[in-house]
């Protein structure tokens, strides 16, 4: 079974924006604290934001915060990550993953993942 698919990556140039969706399954998505991660090239997957269920709590790693938003539409099962001024150093795989608990900031806390959405960002 597919639990989450991610869209919506691309190149862009510096400073640019995108608009990534995570869509999930409801046995996946309902009553979890839905996560995006990244991973660039040879590093760790490392979370960017996170979102309780009901969309009251947001938590943000400190590189991408006041430039990227998590919400989430529980009707559609899906969760967004808007990334605005992106920066070089944002280019990663972009991944949606689940969890349980809240808070969760750590990849070991999340039990399901997506398979990711490339993002670029050109100099």
């Amino acid at each position: 079974q597919v639990l989450l698919v991610e869209s919506g990556g691309g190149l862009v140039q510096a400073g640019g924006s995108l608009r990534l969706s995570c869509a999930a399954s409801q046995e996946t998505f309902q009553y979890s604290t839905m996560g995006w991660f990244r991973q660039a090239p040879g590093k760790g997957r490392k979370v960017v934001a996170s979102v309780s269920w009901s969309g009251a709590r947001t938590t943000f790693a400190d590189s991408v915060a006041g430039r990227f938003t998590i919400s989430r539409d529980n009707a559609q099962n899906t969760v967004y990550l808007q990334t605005n001024s992106l920066k070089p150093e944002d280019t990663a795989v972009y991944y949606c993953a689940r969890s349980r608990t809240w808070p969760a900031r750590a990849s070991n806390q999340y039990d399901y993942w997506g398979q990711g959405t490339q993002v670029t960002v050109s100099s």
